[in-house]
């Protein structure tokens, strides 16, 4: 189980990444438009690199949902392969079967 502090401080990253999701499409947005003048592009540059560091999408981290274990992530069922595979072997997960030969 991971830390309670970790798995929250993922969770307002989150929060943060989607308040502040239009903001930064539009600075970025304004920044990659080559056809506007280079200041304009600057200035969108700077005001980017005012917004907090966790309205950032890169800064979430793919947690497990049952435990909160950061790594061996599998997307499709959001869950770590360890969860994944006590949930498996119980057959709490629809249409996974364990293999066995």
């Amino acid at each position: 189980m991971a830390k309670k502090s970790s798995i929250e401080k993922n969770n307002r990253r989150r929060k943060m990444s989607k308040q502040y999701a239009n903001r930064r499409k539009k600075l970025k947005g304004i920044v990659e438009d080559k056809k506007l003048p280079v200041e304009e592009r600057f200035a969108a540059t700077l005001k980017l690199a005012e917004l907090p560091r966790n309205s950032s999408a890169t800064r979430i981290r793919n947690r497990c949902e049952m435990t909160g274990r950061p790594r061996a992530y599998y997307r499709k069922h959001k869950m770590s392969r360890i969860a994944l595979r006590e949930h498996g072997n119980k057959g709490l997960i629809p249409g996974l079967v364990k293999s066995s030969w």
